[in-house]
């Protein structure tokens, strides 16, 4: 059965709308051709995400997400997202947004990672800021602003 679940780690944190992002993020996912299998989004602290970095990834920085793709098969998501609450507090005032746009923000750039966007180059980033644009605007067609 489809899942999208949501946990902390290190740190308290409620996600508001729950019911609502998770029909975005689904939304999300199928409009782009993919099939939702299990998706865990583990809200936690600086130092919670960059043990991960070190040990996973060999960096030794700050980050506010890392996506890990599970997935056995094409056009499939499973996955844990990962994402620094400190780093979306710091995110949004840095943009000057507020915190749970950024967190839409953020959660929403993991799940296109799965989909197969990058944002390594250029390019490839300026299409993942275009697709981020896109389905944050989505989010009002699922009640979710």
């Amino acid at each position: 059965m489809p899942a999208i679940s949501f946990f902390t780690e290190s740190i308290r944190y409620n996600l508001p709308q729950k019911l609502k992002i998770k029909k975005w993020i689904k939304a999300t996912i199928e409009k782009e051709g993919f099939e939702l299998q299990e998706l865990n989004f583990i809200f936690c602290s600086d130092e919670y995400l960059l043990g991960i970095n070190q040990q996973y990834l060999n960096h030794d920085t700050y980050t506010d997400i890392i996506t890990f793709d599970n997935s056995d098969e094409e056009k499939q998501i499973v996955s844990d997202i990962f994402i620094s609450i400190e780093r979306v507090k710091e995110n949004a005032k840095t943009f000057k947004t507020n915190d749970f746009d950024e967190v839409c923000r953020i959660m929403i750039h993991g799940t296109l990672h799965l989909l197969g966007y990058k944002d390594k180059d250029k390019a490839a980033k300026t299409l993942m800021t275009q697709k981020e644009d896109e389905y944050l605007s989505y989010r009002s067609e699922v009640g979710l602003v």
